[in-house]
């Protein structure tokens, strides 16, 4: 009797790890579902930023006798340290970052009290915590991302029947806002408190509550201004801004010789610009903080009309598509904080450029990813990051 045979098993070839190419041509791979669009923008404005940057220093550098690429080195740090934190920010999870919304709340309070303790002060604003070598901190930069957050967790509360936040959720969200606007501006930093204050406006009006709230807000905002300068919280050089933006010919200070430089070094890069390195009022520093706050005048005279309109199309970019995430986010949570970083992008933005065109007053904001400064760079990442997390998660693609 013949015996059966055995059946000889193929062996099993374990399942073999997708290559890194194969990974990256997968169109279900969340490398192809983030917003290029955005991340593109975003780049743009940053190469902007670090020639405008290399522009504004290296004269002065040179003329020290320091090397002429030390601004450029440390802005190229700051962006590649940016987009770690936004890489960050990105990958888990909104919706389990809102969990640990209080953790970023009470370490934003913590770093501005820091500040009045161990805080120096830079152009008139304690606003600063030395690391040494060369580098600060600046904790209000990252107050802008824990208000958005406590924000909007709390307007973005949902519950069944109704479509807004209740009286307590509005009354906490402006608590949550209240502390630290009132510990910035203590600093002083008055510019920061604007953008703080577009955001509270622009979170509130779109978290669906009731219009008078905004009414109610904008009548305290008034009373408050008009305290602010009764009670002498504001330093006397923050006033003369003012009141060189409201007539600049008719007050011979500082703030109306930076608004005169400014308009003149835009006029003289016309159309094209005088080239990198070549601007005629840069390379005689007669605006000051031009790597930072007044970054937009070495665009406009070295790069020209068409760099300048680079600089706001681009910027109107990143603005359209964080509003395209809000509108097309699943939860309340999500749509607030998109409109919350939209905010604080296009108030931040127009207030820079516009001071440096004398269409609004002086303060000292940075042009987000153009200006140089590490504190604003991280934020401005992190802000990115956020809009990422939750246009990876939107379904609606």
């Amino acid at each position: 009797m013949a015996e059966l045979a055995t059946p000889r098993l193929s062996p099993v070839t374990p399942p073999r790890s997708a290559t890194v190419r194969e990974r990256l041509l997968d169109r279900d791979s969340p490398i192809w579902r983030l917003d290029w669009i955005m991340l593109a923008a975003v780049a743009g404005l940053c190469v902007l930023g670090t020639v405008a940057v290399w522009g504004a220093t290296k004269p002065g550098l040179i003329q020290a006798g320091d090397p002429p690429d030390t601004y450029l080195k440390k802005n190229i740090l700051n962006i590649v340290i940016g987009v770690l934190i936004g890489f960050g920010a990105a990958i888990i999870d909104y919706r389990t970052l809102r969990a640990y919304t209080p953790i970023v709340y009470l370490a934003s309070i913590g770093g501005l009290l820091a500040v009045f303790a161990i805080g120096t002060t830079i152009n008139g604003s304690h606003s600063w915590i030395e690391l040494g070598g060369g580098f600060e901190l600046q904790p209000s930069e990252f107050a802008k991302v824990a208000v958005i957050v406590g924000m909007a967790m709390l307007l973005g509360e949902e519950r069944d029947g109704e479509t807004g936040p209740r009286t307590t959720d509005v009354v906490a969200a402006l608590a949550i806002a209240a502390l630290p606007m009132l510990l910035i501006l203590l600093q002083p930093d008055l510019g920061t408190t604007m953008v703080m204050t577009f955001i509270v406006l622009g979170m509130i009006g779109m978290s669906g509550a009731p219009s008078r709230w905004l009414i109610g807000l904008l009548a305290v905002g008034l009373i408050g201004a008009f305290l602010v300068v009764k009670l002498h919280i504001l330093k006397s050089y923050q006033l003369d801004r003012f009141k060189a933006f409201t007539n600049p010919n008719a007050h011979a200070s500082s703030s109306s010789y930076e608004i005169n430089e400014d308009l003149i070094a835009i006029g003289h890069g016309g159309i094209l610009g005088q080239g990198l390195f070549h601007g005629s009022q840069t390379n005689g520093g007669f605006v000051p903080e031009q790597q930072t706050d007044f970054i937009f005048t070495v665009i406009g005279e070295e790069l020209g009309f068409v760099g300048g309109a680079v600089v706001v199309f681009l910027t109107g970019v990143v603005l359209w598509r964080a509003m395209r995430i809000a509108t097309r986010a699943e939860d309340a949570f999500g749509r607030l904080v998109a409109v919350g970083i939209v905010c604080w992008f296009g108030f931040q933005a127009f207030e820079n450029i516009g001071m440096t065109l004398g269409i609004m007053p002086i303060t000292g904001l940075p042009l987000p990813f153009v200006s140089y400064g590490g504190s604003s760079m991280f934020a401005d990442m992190a802000g990115i990051g956020l809009l990422q997390n939750m246009h990876l998660r939107t379904q609606r693609l």
